[in-house]
């Protein structure tokens, strides 16, 4: 008799470039304790990559996206092959640590919860940069500072690192196809999302697990200052986007509430530590702090008038 499985992970991957990363995801999913699992890869329109993964994991269902090139739609094309009531998300330049799936499919036990997800540690590919602030984590796809320590009800999780309830993930039509990440650039479709498995759930809960935890390898490039200014200017014009195709700016609460709290406290403290300690690696993540902010401002103000001057 065939095992039933528990849940489904979908792994999206992109390029043969990442053929390590790949196979490191895989095995750390393999290696989890706890639910019965079934892996599905989705391969986003590289056919080699394709052939690759079926020859090397024969036990493992590997399917090509259906929908346009891009995460959102690679995603989709997993969740397809599934069958499961959960599904989790990892992606292809992350691994899981163990226990990642107990503790987020325990936190399922309440039926109120539709979707959750964990923290995502940084693994550098070189030495993390003198002047990276942990606020702007996200940046890399990492835990920023500020998120809650314990598990908490939160507005959004991220698809590096998440479960979501099938049958609310297919009332709302899975990830945005028009919306997401493709190529170089970056929305954020999971917030989406989430804002979306809400509305249709208004009772539902989204959940934050921080024990559920993966580490997220970030590419020399990623580590570059230019990097960060480039992934914060298109996060700010994603966010302007994001209220766009929800209800405006009061889907955007987290992102006002993270500017007022952790970004103006990071800097005092920053600021405090350089001159106190006189340490410019403080000073540097202070500046750095600034033109992170400047750069997703002008990202925002550019897609507002986008949307109003054409």
């Amino acid at each position: 008799m065939t095992e039933k499985r528990e849940l489904s992970v979908v792994i999206a991957c992109h390029t043969q470039d990442r053929w390590d990363l790949i196979v490191k995801a895989i095995d750390s999913v393999l290696q989890q304790d706890g639910p019965s699992v079934s892996i599905v890869v989705s391969v986003d329109h590289e056919p080699v990559l394709y052939e690759r993964l079926k020859s090397n994991f024969p036990d493992i269902e590997v399917v090509e996206n259906q929908f346009q090139g891009g995460a959102s739609g690679n995603r989709n094309s997993g969740v397809l092959a599934t069958s499961t009531a959960l599904v989790a998300f990892l992606d292809d330049d992350a691994s899981a640590k163990p226990g990642w799936l107990m503790h987020l499919t325990a936190i399922f036990e309440d039926p109120e919860v539709i979707c959750a997800g964990g923290s995502v540690n940084p693994a550098w590919e070189v030495a993390e940069p003198r002047w990276f602030p942990f606020e702007f984590a996200w940046v890399i796809g990492a835990s920023h500072t500020g998120l809650p320590t314990a598990n908490a009800t939160v507005r959004n999780v991220w698809s590096e690192n998440m479960v979501v309830r099938r049958n609310i993930f297919d009332e709302v039509g899975g990830f945005r196809l028009d919306f997401g990440k493709v190529g170089t650039t970056s929305r954020p479709e999971d917030t989406d999302l989430c804002l979306r498995m809400q509305k249709a759930a208004p009772n539902g809960a989204i959940m934050y697990v921080p024990d559920a935890k993966v580490d997220h390898h970030v590419s020399k490039e990623r580590g570059t200052f230019q990097f960060f200014l480039k992934r914060c200017y298109s996060e700010g014009r994603g966010k302007v986007e994001l209220a766009s195709n929800n209800e405006g700016t009061s889907d955007l609460g987290d992102e006002q509430a993270w500017i007022r709290q952790t970004i103006t406290r990071g800097f005092v403290r920053y600021m405090k530590l350089g001159i106190v300690e006189r340490n410019p690696d403080q000073i540097l993540r202070g500046g750095a702090l600034i033109c992170g902010m400047a750069a997703a401002g002008i990202g925002a103000t550019l897609s507002v008038f986008r949307m109003l001057f054409g």
